[in-house]
């Protein structure tokens, strides 16, 4: 047995017998296991090299989505940031996808988006993958996303070489006139943060589960954008999202515009691969 998984079940209180192990996917950053004792099965992550507050981060996030009372979140055990044996210890989550469960799943992230903050931001900093996500709480949902959000992204693009020329030109074109298109006095909701198809699960009864969190409260169009990014959705969660809570009439000015941070992201983390699409934007809003 991995050492660091004998001392996760000693942290969460399991000193049952093993019974099985076994290594499944969960994402590209961490190592993740199936654990099964006498007493319970677990999700265990494990990150050698995790940043400081890493699984720290992700605890709290996902508490802040559990207080909403809105979708289930896995019930964290323990977890530890400790150089060279970071590890985070959860239910393990099984169940069936169907439709029933998509439907279910919109209906509960507009619930939790119709949980409101007095500010957007977060007062502590974050992640978006092992990428920093400088935050602060802002009155202004504007100032947030240009400052915080689309800044990281430019100086670390500029640092890494991916963002230069044309394309640093109009990102900076586009952040001086990014009010012309998003809001400034939005609700801050509740918000996972990197709401892709691979963060949520099916859960016993077919009940929806969110995963990997990367916490924020900001505006919910900003989410929703995230979730047409890459698929993962089916009709039938936007149909249940909308009867809950219905979209904006502005939503398709501005979902590339938040689409555009996530694929920074995923520029500044994988490369070029990703910068037809940076562009492809750049030049309808900026070109």
């Amino acid at each position: 047995m991995n050492p660091f998984i004998g001392t996760a079940l000693q942290q969460a209180g399991d000193d049952s017998p093993l019974r099985q192990k076994k290594r499944v996917t969960g994402g590209s950053i961490n190592a993740s296991y199936f654990v099964e004792t006498a007493q319970a099965s677990y999700f265990i992550k494990y990150h050698p090299d995790a940043p400081a507050h890493f699984f720290e981060l992700e605890a709290k996030g996902l508490e802040l989505i559990r207080q909403t009372a809105s979708i289930f979140v896995p019930k964290v055990y323990t977890y530890s940031d400790e150089e060279n044996n970071a590890f985070l210890v959860m239910e393990w989550i099984d169940g069936k996808r169907s439709r029933d469960t998509e439907w279910k799943l919109g209906d509960r992230v507009a619930r939790m988006h119709q949980t409101f903050a007095e500010k957007h931001g977060l007062t502590v900093d974050t992640f978006i993958g092992t990428l920093p996500q400088p935050n602060g709480l802002f009155s202004s949902w504007l100032d947030y996303y240009r400052d915080r959000r689309l800044t990281a992204q430019l100086e670390l693009g500029i640092e890494r070489g991916s963002i230069t020329g044309k394309r640093r030109d109009r990102l900076e074109k586009l952040m001086e006139n990014l009010d012309r298109w998003v809001p400034d006095d939005v609700a801050p909701s509740y918000l996972h943060g990197d709401l892709w198809g691979g963060n949520w699960l099916s859960g016993p009864g077919g009940d929806p589960y969110v995963i990997d969190p990367s916490f924020l409260y900001g505006d919910r169009h900003f989410e929703l954008a995230f979730t047409e990014l890459f698929g993962g959705y089916s009709v039938d969660f936007y149909k249940a999202y909308q009867d809950r809570f219905p979209l904006s009439p502005d939503y398709e000015d501005v979902k590339p515009l938040y689409q555009l941070y996530y694929l920074l992201v995923h520029l500044n983390i994988f490369g070029e691969v990703y910068g037809p699409a940076v562009d492809t934007i750049l030049k309808r809003y900026s070109g």
